[in-house]
């Protein structure tokens, strides 16, 4: 096992459109409203996070940029009420600028090229609309999409389900080499247009775990609940800090280009779920600034997670419904239409190589006096993010390891 026991992870999004996306690594941000953006961005993330785990209390993950990037497209074809609902549900209204409707596009494309500008991680792009074989683009919006998206546009016949199954399958199995399969299974046949957008981030660890050192260890779901997972042990400097009043500890795993995992570890006395209330934008960014570097021995568990969320059931939630429902008013992409299904999909796996896929007050802030293990034994959290913009690539919440 050498490429593949780096961490995986894709994400697949299934719209009304398509879209694909890929890795991250550092860059020099362009213009001071790409880290507003990325700022923007990470509350939005929170937020959903919140609607997900609000339905159940199981293991979470998903890429908060991807879903942003995709609905960006959209801002590009919605008008009215549906712009005014994606802007505000997506935590964009700040940026918008009405003398500048390509402005929003712009920023996503600049944050994209930011993440990604110096190459040392391996990127692939593509974006591509299928639309029904009876539905007419507008040229404006075909000329935007292209430009700030790299799109493409197929034409499908989605009333003839089983050739349009096998199509996009297919175009997904390729654009992803062969990680992702058989997506989707069926179609409605009335789909005028469909969207897909999957990223995938592969990354090796700055300093990798000794295989020779993994062993089972136990892992406390709750007070109740206790399953044995193969454990990784590290002893080196790491950036780590405590948040007293929130009652957690963070620990940062850097990559090697770029891009780092935060893992913010509960206390055992606390209540995992009174995080969620406390996790915003202003707060990893008060983490991350109070990170000190100390010698640590860590232990962190394997784990894989492939998890799918219906976002056309969850982002109404959020304040963005109309664009799901015959009122959707999406005129400058075409007359009468609407978003029927909008699915993401995430991958990760977490191993010994790599991974293949904050700001109030100094009150409670612990830096030097942290104790000497940081054992991640019990549910926790992390973040994988683009350091010089802060940029949310994906996040998630670990309550059983041995779950996908």
């Amino acid at each position: 096992m050498t490429a593949l026991k780096k961490m995986k992870m894709g994400f697949i999004f299934i719209f009304s459109s398509l879209c694909f996306l890929a890795p991250v690594t550092q860059t020099h941000p362009h213009h001071a409203s790409v880290v507003d953006l990325a700022f923007k961005n990470m509350d939005f993330a929170m937020n959903l996070y919140r609607k997900i785990s609000s339905d159940h209390d199981n293991n979470i993950f998903f890429s908060p940029l991807s879903i942003s990037t995709s609905f960006a497209a959209l801002l590009l074809a919605s008008d009215g009420d549906t712009h005014e609902e994606m802007l505000k549900g997506f935590n964009l209204e700040q940026l918008e600028r009405e003398d500048q409707p390509e402005f929003i596009p712009k920023l996503f494309q600049l944050l994209h090229e930011n993440i990604t500008q110096n190459g040392s991680l391996n990127l692939d792009q593509a974006v591509t609309l299928f639309v029904h074989r009876e539905f007419e683009v507008k040229k404006t919006f075909e000329d935007q999409i292209n430009r700030f998206f790299d799109a493409n546009i197929k034409i499908v016949d989605f009333a003839d389900t089983k050739p349009s199954v096998s199509l996009i399958n297919d175009y997904i199995k390729q654009k992803t080499g062969n990680r992702v399969t058989n997506v989707i299974d069926n179609l409605d046949p009335m789909t005028q247009l469909m969207l897909i957008n999957t990223i995938f981030f592969q990354g090796e660890w700055q300093l990798p775990f000794n295989p020779n050192l993994t062993k089972s260890s136990p892992f406390y779901i709750d007070s109740y609940n206790i399953v044995l997972v193969p454990t990784m042990s590290k002893e080196d400097k790491f950036y780590t800090m405590e948040d007293v009043l929130l009652g957690a500890k963070l620990l940062k795993l850097p990559y090697n280009a770029g891009v780092s995992m935060l893992i913010l570890l509960p206390n055992q006395d606390m209540d995992y779920t009174h995080i969620d209330d406390e996790i915003s934008a202003a707060k990893f960014k008060y983490w991350i600034s109070k990170l000190r570097k100390i010698k640590l021995e860590i232990h962190l568990p394997k784990f894989k997670m492939e998890q799918s969320y219906p976002l056309h059931n969850l982002l109404p939630g959020l304040g963005v419904s109309s664009i799901f429902t015959f009122s959707a008013n999406l005129t400058r992409l075409s007359k009468d239409l609407k978003v029927s299904e909008v699915l993401h999909k995430a991958v990760i796996e977490v191993d010994e190589i790599g991974t293949t896929a904050a700001a109030a007050t100094t009150t409670g802030i612990i830096a030097y006096s942290l104790p000497r293990t940081f054992i991640i034994n019990r549910p926790f959290f992390f973040f994988i993010y683009h350091e010089d913009t802060n940029g949310l690539l994906f996040m998630g919440r670990v309550i059983d390891p041995t779950k996908m």
